[in-house]
């Protein structure tokens, strides 16, 4: 038997898929059942799914489904659609709503240069992406500052999509960090024993350092773009 708080979240995400196809943010859910805190939201989330009424889609940004509706729900469905006069018809059944599926959260983490090396990873919070930019493994998210790899499709503004990793093959763009505290987006390439950095864009020259002081923290996967 589920508590009227409960009761009251698994009614309004269902209302919310079957308008809209999409589950509501936990702010909504929060605002909706008048809970002072977000963490209540959580709590009932975990109980339904505990007992089995909805399931979470991991990695997948406000993806709740509705798996099914208690016995005691108290709650009455809603009256169906008369047939048609003369008719022996039975109206249609309602099609139930498919879960958001296509969007991921990743991490953010602050901003990074295609130019000369800044700071890089200076704070966290999360990006909705399409999940069909991405492929396997974990991903995060840099807003590109500066132009040297414009001959690259990538403008300042953009967030570069990396997957995480601390391998490349020469010719890959890669976040390397450099000497520790610095990081860059960058063609990779490693020449006579150094690590040489190359810029898509004319007006910088390569960069060339030690291999001790480049560590790859990962390589581009796809970019996302704001139109304003």
């Amino acid at each position: 038997m589920l508590t009227r708080k409960q009761h009251e979240l698994l009614r309004f995400i269902q209302t919310r898929l079957e308008e809209s196809g999409i589950s509501p943010s936990f702010e909504e859910m929060k605002e909706a059942l008048d809970l002072k805190s977000k963490s209540g939201v959580h709590r009932l989330i975990s109980a339904l799914e505990e007992r089995g009424f909805i399931r979470r889609l991991p990695n997948r940004a406000r993806a709740l489904e509705v798996l099914r509706q208690p016995e005691d729900a108290t709650t009455k469905p809603a009256a169906p659609r008369p047939a048609p006069a003369n008719s022996n018809e039975a109206p249609a059944p309602r099609a139930a709503p498919q879960p958001a599926n296509d969007v991921v959260e990743i991490p953010l983490h602050g901003r990074i240069a295609a130019g000369v090396p800044i700071e890089a990873l200076e704070g966290q919070s999360m990006l909705p992406v399409p999940a069909a930019l991405l492929g396997s493994g974990e991903h995060y998210a840099l807003e590109v500052s500066g132009d040297s790899m414009v001959d690259a499709g990538i403008l300042d503004g953009d967030f570069a999509l990396v997957k995480r990793t601390n391998t490349a093959r020469d010719g890959e763009i890669v976040v390397a960090l450099v000497r520790g505290e610095e990081a860059t987006l960058k063609y990779l390439h490693r020449e006579g024993g150094m690590v040489r950095l190359d810029p898509a864009n004319a007006a910088y020259e390569p960069q060339i350092y030690g291999p001790d002081e480049i560590e790859v923290q990962g390589k581009l996967a796809g970019l996302l773009r704001r139109y304003h």
